[in-house]
C-alpha cells in the first residue's frame, strides 16, 4: 500500500532522534515485524487473496487500495521497498502481521496525516481467512501505541 508515498509535508522523522522504534509486537495470536522486501511473495499472496475484505475494512473504504487492477509482484516489491525506506528514515512505520506459524496475514501502517503531520494515522488489515484478528489487532495496536510510542495524537481508522 502506498499510504506513505506522495506525502507532501516535509519528510521529517515522525519520532524523536532518541526514540528506539519498536521492532516487534508479540501476542499469542500474532506478531508484528517491520515490513520489507523479504515479505514480497507472502505479502502479495495475502492481500491478493482478500481484496474485498480489505476494501471493507475501516480506513480502507474508498481509498482505492488494494488497486482495482491489482499490482504485479515487481510493483508490490517496489511498494515494500518504499515502506522499508520510510521506516529507516523514521518517517512512517509499516509492519507485517504474522500468525504464530509465521505466515503473513495482514499489515499495519503508521504514518503522519497528510493534512496535519502532528497526527499519526494508523490503518491495518488482515486477510479474509483471518478476519477474526481484526479486533484483537486493533486493540493490541491501540494499547501498544499509547504505551510504547511517543505520539501525542493518533487516529486509528
Amino acid at each position: 500500500m502506498s499510504y506513505g508515498s506522495g506525502v507532501t509535508a516535509d519528510r521529517v522523522p515522525s519520532v524523536p532522534d532518541d526514540f528506539v522504534v519498536p521492532r516487534a509486537l508479540i501476542t499469542a495470536d500474532f506478531r508484528l515485524e517491520p515490513l520489507g522486501p523479504q515479505h514480497n511473495a507472502s505479502d502479495f499472496a495475502a492481500w491478493t487473496s482478500s481484496v474485498d475484505h480489505i476494501r471493507a475494512t475501516p480506513g480502507f473504504e474508498g481509498t482505492g487500495w488494494p488497486p482495482a487492477g491489482g499490482m504485479s509482484p515487481a510493483e508490490n516489491l517496489a511498494d515494500l521497498e518504499r515502506h522499508a525506506a520510510d521506516f529507516e528514515e523514521r518517517f512512517g512505520f509499516t509492519y507485517t502481521v504474522l500468525d504464530p506459524e509465521g505466515h503473513v496475514v495482514g499489515c499495519v501502517y503508521i504514518y503522519p496525516s497528510r493534512s496535519d503531520p502532528s497526527l499519526m494515522r494508523v490503518r491495518s488489515w488482515v486477510t479474509a481467512r483471518r478476519a477474526d484478528l481484526d479486533a484483537p489487532l486493533r486493540d493490541a495496536l491501540s494499547a501498544w501505541l499509547a504505551d510504547h510510542w511517543p505520539f501525542s495524537r493518533v487516529s486509528y481508522r
